[in-house]
């Protein structure tokens, strides 16, 4: 038996996916093997049923491999295998078998219509959730089924009498005026020959309830509804079922109002028989449905993983008003999610409510201000009876405390239970240390992560916002991409971008675009359009994302181009000049400062990113632009005295993380950025755009110590503070809450905002020592390099990379001796630095190094 296998076989980065529309799908996998040196020298990928074969390919290359076999037609399947020889030579055996399934690949295949209810709702009226329904009957052996839908708002798709699925909010979140996604799901085991019954549930969604604190119907003024249910027969013939003018629908269902600001209303006396969505159920008193025209948008396949209910949390405490009519429980963690309520024994007609907040007032009641117009509140009408649970459909919430009203029954264990969602992005990194307090930061950041990720990555969870904020998420995808696996969730986010970006090539505030903030995001907000496809393809190794997103990088460092007179970005000629350093401390750092920083280092980018696919004219013409800028930049804000104009924390950031500042002046700007922080009391001033670098700057600069004190520090403002005072998820504002005034501006104070989290990725990178090499991306090479500091007297950390598990391990005793243990995944190699500076590389397996104090 070989000593090496292939296991974890992916294509597009998803395990088994159905309904793909790439035409050259790539597949990956990874080297299981345990002997030291482990790598793969040549791979064969073969697909069944005479498919196409790749032969043996002299390669160690196992990700992001392009199928290379004939063109993919609609609906076919294609089950793969792969093996691999070792660096012996030896082959391994075939692995376990994958597949693929394209979807509709062209929209003439697609029969269905548009269809909604007749009813809609107003700018600030809620509508009742339209049920959708349609009988039809098979009458031979079914060999297999497939639905292929999508929906204008949010779908919940039954076949008699069975969910299509669990996953929520589908089919998800994107640029309506431009694309819409539909979803593949192998609904044969739900069909029967003879009578058989489809039906859905529509929510508002996005697409026609409140987004943002703007009135209903951003979009359109209701949901709609796009199925088509193929039945392929024994004998090969099929029959399709389709959304038509001849379903019928209703508005007198459950879910009176949902809205995903608002909150849901369900009265349980009006829910329907179990059998709505199924054959022989009486409709005769259904309405028709509505048919509308088919909008000019395209029709894509569902390119990221969709939202799942991903764990549950039971209250740790819990209080009573003194007349009983509140109960006020506390979960314990700041989630974002909905309550699962039980209730016994309860009188038709009781209405329950529940009130979803994130912080206590001083009297402690629910903190419910800086919600702004979100209600954030479900009620639901009690039917009666032994017993009933209600969990909402179409909505959720950011929360650590749920109030309860009128609750009708005593409660126990499982009355209330906080429901966990968000986008499935599986864990993929770990990370621990001596410090209590360090690690609670590291909770908090996945927390917010968790919270922020659902569909998009948005800002905050709890208000009426929710938006997708390109600053926010420039700044923290490198500490997101560590923590979990987000590479189908930016690839789905960036093409949003490219579909939200203006006919002027500027960038968004936020993606999808929102109508009530029509600026273009500006410094440090728009360059996420370059930054993030780079990230991703530094941690991902996929050139892929690089190319589909070229065509809008050029377009958005034209726009640059075109709107910089003099090369200067933002200055003072404009009436948009960006948000700044946002919330930065008593720190203003001059916008176009930032702009001309920002736009230096998308030149740079580009240029890098040009090389990587093979342009190098581009390259060129990119480097001469960033020469040029950075050569501005230098002549506008360095002083006579070589020092930043403004001596901000963030302008001297900025003029070293992007390599702006003139050589011999470096070391003078590191002493002001360090005499700043002392000056200070060993504190930040950074805002979003000078946080994510500041630990990163010091530690390369040569300042280990101060930037150990920073991440240590536990009085206002630090990373530290909020987690002194109980917080269990970053928050938007270093000073949201202060012992000395109380909350901040409620208009803008959010307890689960994951910007300041970006600190993650030094934490991760130099506390336990995973980094990563960028002219061996994703990991291929791996830099294995921690520095111990400040208090810390050990750490490690876990990262589950495209190639496999790497670990660093490492404790320093009480004389200083640093002990280090590392695991490299098989295929990859790596170079360890020890705290002295002395090198090694190594090979894939495990690895111990000693090292005594100098």
């Amino acid at each position: 038996m070989s000593a090496t296998s292939v296991v974890d076989l992916r294509c597009e980065y998803l395990v088994n996916p159905l309904g793909l529309d790439e035409p050259k799908p790539r597949l990956s996998w990874k080297m299981r093997d345990a002997r030291p040196g482990a790598k793969q020298t040549a791979y064969e990928i073969t697909f069944d049923n005479g498919g196409w074969s790749s032969g043996k390919v002299a390669s160690d290359q196992s990700t992001h491999v392009a199928y290379a076999g004939p063109e993919l037609k609609s609906r076919t399947r294609c089950t793969w295998r792969v093996r691999i020889w070792d660096h012996e030579g030896k082959p391994s055996e075939w692995s376990e078998p994958a597949f693929f399934e394209m979807g509709l690949l062209t929209r003439n295949e697609w029969k269905a219509e548009w269809i909604g209810s007749p009813h809609a709702g107003g700018a600030y009226s809620i509508p009742p959730a339209p049920y959708l329904r349609k009988a039809f009957s098979l009458a031979k052996p079914i060999r297999q089924a497939r639905l292929y839908i999508s929906a204008l708002g949010i779908y919940e798709a039954e076949i008699n009498g069975s969910r299509v699925s669990d996953d929520l909010f589908l089919p998800g979140r994107t640029e309506y005026k431009k694309r819409v996604p539909y979803q593949t799901w192998d609904v044969t085991a739900l069909l029967k020959s003879g009578d058989n019954a489809i039906g859905a549930i529509l929510g508002d969604g996005w697409y026609a309830g409140h987004v943002h604190s703007d009135p209903r119907g951003c979009y359109g003024d209701r949901p709609k509804l796009l199925a088509q249910l193929v039945v392929d027969f024994n004998d090969g013939s099929q029959q399709i079922v389709a959304t038509d003018s001849t379903w019928k629908s209703t508005i007198e269902g459950p879910v009176r109002s949902s809205d995903i600001l608002m909150g849901e209303d369900y009265d349980a006396r009006k829910e329907l028989p179990a059998g709505w969505s199924s054959a022989g159920f009486d409709d005769t008193a259904w309405d028709g449905v509505k048919t509308f025209d088919e909008p000019s948008v395209a029709l894509i396949a569902k390119r990221s993983t969709n939202v799942k209910r991903m764990r549950e949390l039971k209250p740790v405490s819990h209080t009573i008003s003194a007349n009983k009519r509140r109960i006020l429980l506390d979960l314990g963690q700041n989630m974002v999610g909905r309550v699962r309520l039980k209730i016994r024994n309860a009188p038709p007609g009781k209405v329950v409510s529940l009130r979803h907040v994130e912080m206590l007032d001083k009297n402690g009641k629910p903190y419910v201000e800086a919600l702004r117009t979100a209600r954030a509140t479900d009620h639901y009408t009690c039917r009666g009876g032994p017993e009933e649970v209600f969990e909402p459909r179409f909505t959720w919430h950011g929360f650590r405390y749920v109030e309860v009203r009128d609750l009708p029954c005593p409660l126990e264990g499982d009355t209330v239970i906080g429901v966990v969602i968000h986008s499935d992005t599986p864990p993929t990194g770990t990370f621990e240390c001596s410090d209590p307090m360090i690690n609670q930061l590291q909770s908090n950041i996945t927390w917010s992560q968790r919270g922020n990720f659902l569909e998009i990555p948005t800002d905050c969870p709890q208000r009426d916002e929710r938006l997708g904020w390109t600053g926010d998420a420039q700044v923290f995808i490198r500490t997101a991409a560590f923590n979990m696996d987000v590479a189908a969730f930016f690839t789905h986010w960036l093409q949003v971008m490219a579909d939200a970006q203006f006919e002027n090539g500027g960038i968004p505030s936020t993606v999808p675009f929102c109508p009530s903030i029509p600026t273009e995001g500006g410094p440090a907000w728009s360059d996420a359009a370059v930054i993030c496809p780079w990230t991703i393809y530094l941690c991902y190794g996929d050139t892929r994302i690089l190319e589909t997103a070229y065509p809008m990088m050029r377009k958005f460092v034209q726009y640059l181009q075109d709107t910089s007179p003099n090369d200067i970005r933002a200055d003072e000629t404009k009436k948009w000049r960006g948000y700044g350093d946002w919330l930065s401390q008593n720190a203003d750092t001059a916008p176009d400062l930032i702009g001309t920083a920002f736009y230096a280092h998308c030149a740079d980018l580009m240029s890098r990113i040009a090389t990587v696919l093979g342009k190098a004219e581009h390259a060129g013409e990119y480097r001469a632009l960033h020469e040029r800028v950075r050569g501005v930049w230098r002549k506008r804000f360095v002083t006579l005295d070589g020092l930043i104009a403004g001596q901000t924390q963030t302008a001297y950031l900025l003029s070293l993380q992007f390599d702006l500042i003139q050589p011999e002046l470096r070391a003078k700007v590191v002493d002001a950025l360090v005499r700043d922080i002392r000056k200070r009391g060993m504190h930040l001033s950074t805002g979003f755009v000078g946080t994510p670098y500041l630990t990163q700057v010091l530690t390369r600069e040569g300042h280990l110590d101060v930037a150990y004190a920073l991440l240590e520090q536990k009085t206002f403002p630090s990373w530290l503070f909020p987690i002194t005072h109980g917080a269990t998820t970053m928050w938007e504002r270093w000073d949201g809450w202060t012992p000395e005034k109380g909350f901040n501006d409620a208009g803008m104070n959010s307890y689960n905002h994951y910007a300041y989290g970006a600190v993650g990725d030094w934490m991760y990178a130099t506390i336990a020592g995973i980094d990563l090499d960028r002219e061996k991306p994703g990991y291929k090479h791996i830099v294995i390099a921690p520095r111990p500091g400040g208090t810390i007297t050990g750490a490690r950390a876990s990262l589950k990379s495209i190639y496999g598990l790497i670990k660093s391990e490492w404790t320093l005793a009480a004389d200083g001796t640093f002990n280090l243990r590392v695991t490299i995944p098989p295929n990859t190699t790596a170079t360890v630095r020890l705290p002295s500076g002395k090198e090694t590389a190594i090979e894939a397996g495990e690895h111990s190094f000693t090292e005594a104090k100098a």
